[in-house]
């Protein structure tokens, strides 16, 4: 059994489900994308510059282009996830199409004016900062805590009556009231006393979580980056975070035992999940060539703003036997017919990194350089995200949103993530090989998490046209909770596995 950090949250009448601090990981915790020769390089792009991508790393990059360049990159990629919960092994695999970053960067030599400033460049671009395409899916047995016990909690945290419990949580608790799976203990005079669950969990349960993720984080940067002397590069960009996520999730419990009288065999929980969101935010770049083959970058990316529109609806069959047999309820039929929607807000973790690049023969002729080796270090502070209510929003869910902040500072930490990598140019063909390493976001050392990633790349330049290709190889390590519960250290599923990602670019300078 393994133990959690413990979830100090409180429960909102009527609410929606409330999210959990990993919703705040899927604006946080990823690895870079890019064209096919950032990826091929391991993803550094900090002190380069030359490439669109540094329009959502290091703006400043886009200051080394005195010509015009259009992108396109599109990609494929391939998930296959291994889960261990509670002693049991689970496969999932999944592949979708990708696409990196594409778009237009248009630069122009200053003949007049203040001489200093050699050239500048505008750019406009987007970018699939995060992939959301997965299968998630773990089972084992269970004799420690239920799905079930998460509605307790709340009913009892609540002091809720069965009124309240009958149409006061229609995407959760009154949904097992209802089908029976939750009921009321009684005392003298057959007062209602509590609740309780009739899931036998001290003779055990089989879990199955079983969800299919969809969506991504996409961002659009509007960058203009100028250069002084060919020595210093300084650039920004306007971000446009544009988010849609879905999760479609079905958790079910089965009686482990062969028994027909213990009023339990069985439920099943569905939930359907649509998040989408935009938002606004800043990214800061300089690059400094304090001598000729030598780079240095520093680049700081703002905390976005986002705000969010959730739907939800779900449902719940249980089959208590005896008790009441076969019963099903769901979150429409208790919310005239429709899916639940919330508005909010958040403002994601900021970033900083620092690289440094030795160009192999720098010259201003980049078509006669030879190659380069390069790294970046970036610190994200995952603990700094942070949700807020609505304008119209109640006190009671101003107050959960302050809860689950302190909750999400108490869960995360800053880390730094490592990347490295090169390239050899030997006329118009170049060689790339690169790698990287993302540490762990979790405060909790019991929580092994981290990607690590293996890069390597071609690419052909030749008369204003090139096409790179790229391949990506991640090792992932990561945790997954079907339910939090407060007053019992929670069980995981330990996620391992691996994801591939091959990337092409195609390119022309006009």
């Amino acid at each position: 059994m393994k133990s959690f950090l413990p979830y100090i949250l409180i429960f909102i009448s009527a609410s929606l489900a409330a999210q959990s601090p990993e919703d705040a990981l899927r604006t946080a915790w990823f690895t870079q994308n890019g064209t096919a020769r950032f990826m091929g390089t391991g993803g550094v792009m900090g002190s380069l510059g030359g490439d669109i991508t540094a329009n959502h790393i290091n703006p400043a990059g886009i200051g080394l282009y005195k010509t015009n360049e259009f992108v396109l990159t599109p990609g494929f990629g391939f998930n296959h996830n291994k889960f261990n919960y509670r002693g049991t092994d689970t496969l999932s695999n999944k592949s979708n199409f990708n696409y990196g970053t594409t778009g237009l960067i248009m630069g122009s030599v200053n003949k007049g004016g203040n001489r200093n400033w050699n050239s500048s460049a505008f750019a406009i671009s987007v970018n699939q900062v995060a992939n959301y395409n997965n299968h998630i899916q773990f089972k084992g047995f269970n004799n420690f805590s239920s799905f079930t016990e998460q509605y307790l909690e709340e009913l009892t945290k609540d002091r809720a009556d069965t009124n309240a419990a009958l149409s006061n949580y229609i995407f959760g608790s009154s949904l097992a009231f209802r089908t029976f799976l939750i009921d009321t203990t009684s005392g003298p005079g057959n007062t209602v006393t509590g609740y309780q669950s009739l899931v036998p969990i001290s003779t055990g349960v089989n879990q199955l979580y079983d969800a299919n993720t969809r969506g991504g984080f996409h961002e659009i940067a509007i960058g203009f980056a100028g250069n002084m002397e060919d020595r210093l590069y300084l650039g920004g960009s306007l971000t446009i975070p544009i988010i849609h996520y879905e999760r479609d999730l079905t958790y079910s419990e089965t009686d482990a035992t062969a028994s027909t009288t213990n009023q339990f065999k069985s439920f099943e929980y569905k939930e359907s999940f649509t998040s989408n969101a935009v938002g606004v935010g800043l990214k800061l770049g300089m690059i400094f060539k304090p001598v000729g083959s030598l780079r240095l970058g520093l680049a700081i990316h703002t905390p976005q703003w986002l705000s969010y529109t959730d739907r939800i609806s779900s449902s719940l069959t249980a089959n208590t036997e005896t008790y009441a047999g076969i019963k099903n309820a769901s979150s429409n039929a208790l919310n005239g017919g429709s899916a639940g929607e919330r508005k909010y807000g958040m403002i994601t973790p900021w970033k900083a990194i620092a690289s440094a690049s030795y160009v192999l023969r720098e010259v201003n002729d980049i078509r006669q350089q030879k190659g380069f080796i390069s790294a970046d270090l970036e610190f994200v502070d995952y603990r700094g995200a942070r949700y807020f209510a609505s304008d119209n929003s109640t006190q009671a869910l101003q107050d959960y949103y302050s809860v689950l902040n302190t909750t999400i500072k108490n869960t995360y930490k800053g880390n730094i993530n490592l990347r490295v990598g090169g390239e050899l140019k030997f006329h118009t063909f170049m060689f790339r090989l690169g790698g990287a390493f993302y540490g762990s976001p979790y405060e909790d050392d019991a929580l092994k998490a981290s990607r690590v990633l293996a890069t390597g790349g071609i690419g052909y330049r030749d008369h204003g046209m090139f096409i790179d290709l790229a391949y990506v190889h991640a090792f992932n390590k990561d945790v997954q909770f079907a339910y939090r519960l407060n007053d019992k250290p929670n069980t995981f599923a330990e996620q391992s596995g691996n994801r591939g990602n091959l990337v092409l670019s195609v390119g022309f300078k006009f």
